[in-house]
């Protein structure tokens, strides 16, 4: 090999090497950094695209979770208050077969008059009140509500709503019920007897929808956590493995600079040819 001032071949080599290496100590530290082997599309970009396009799912499956908890908080107001209507239905009952009693009063039958009909404003103060966010399955304001169900928002849960507003097609009690007579509180009691039956078969509908959604839900909920995880399989980088592979190339940084310090001595032999 010549012997030159102008090019100094091994002092080329070894600057090569040194920019390797610096260039892979870099990308170690980036991935030490962020904890991601791949972190944009240079780095891998097939990889880099496969889990972009799962990130945006696990996105929109976090939209979905959103409407399927907000389902959930509609269904579980609207079951509280059917469950204390119904009590109030069962409270009323009693008032109704007491006022059938012909041995009583006047003053007592007024009584549970009144009785009966603090009941009923109360159930009609109950039903007003089962409201979230501006649903209330409960007053017949909506037949249905559709929450979705998958990422694409192709697929709904329906929540079906149960109007037990007074004189309805649940509760036939009318809220101008009476029990001032024995022949109101008869007529009364075949109502009621009719409504306790029909208010207990729509909760039990009600509470069906409820748990539809509810184990919809964790579906979504466990989904999103196995595409996280498909995620970090494809990216996440493993930093124990790393912290190994920057040691080694500290080392090997050094030895490189090293190598150049002593290929840049190398035109100094040529002043000795000169003495």
């Amino acid at each position: 090999m010549a012997l030159s001032v102008h090019t100094n071949d091994a002092a080329l080599i070894a600057l090569q090497n040194l920019n390797n290496t610096t260039g892979q100590l870099q990308d170690v530290q980036n991935r030490i950094s962020t904890g991601l082997a791949i972190n944009s599309a240079k780095d891998n970009a097939s990889v880099w695209a496969i889990a972009q396009g799962q990130r945006a799912d696990i996105g929109s499956l976090g939209a979905v979770k959103s409407s399927l908890d907000r389902a959930t908080s509609i269904a579980d107001v609207a079951s509280t208050a059917g469950q204390t209507i119904s009590d109030l239905l069962v409270q009323m009952k009693t008032k109704v077969v007491a006022a059938m009693d012909p041995s009583i009063d006047t003053a007592s039958r007024t009584a549970l008059d009144s009785d009966f009909k603090s009941i009923l404003r109360q159930i009609t103060q109950v039903i007003q009140n089962a409201n979230f966010d501006g649903a209330n399955m409960l007053n017949g304001s909506v037949s249905q509500i559709k929450f979705i169900a998958n990422a694409d928002a192709t697929g709904f849960i329906t929540l079906s709503s149960q109007n037990l507003s007074l004189g309805g097609s649940i509760i036939t009690v009318p809220s101008t019920a009476s029990l001032s007579t024995i022949t109101f509180a008869t007529n009364v009691l075949a109502q009621l007897t009719t409504s306790i039956s029909q208010t207990n078969q729509a909760l039990g509908n009600l509470g069906s929808q409820s748990k539809e959604i509810t184990n919809h839900n964790t579906f979504v909920q466990q989904l999103s956590d196995q595409l996280t995880t498909g995620v970090g399989n494809l990216v996440d980088a493993d930093l124990a493995k790393e912290s190994a592979r920057l040691q080694a190339l500290q080392v090997q940084q050094q030895l490189g600079t090293q190598a150049l310090s002593i290929a840049n001595q190398a035109p100094q032999v040529i002043l000795s040819l000169f003495k």
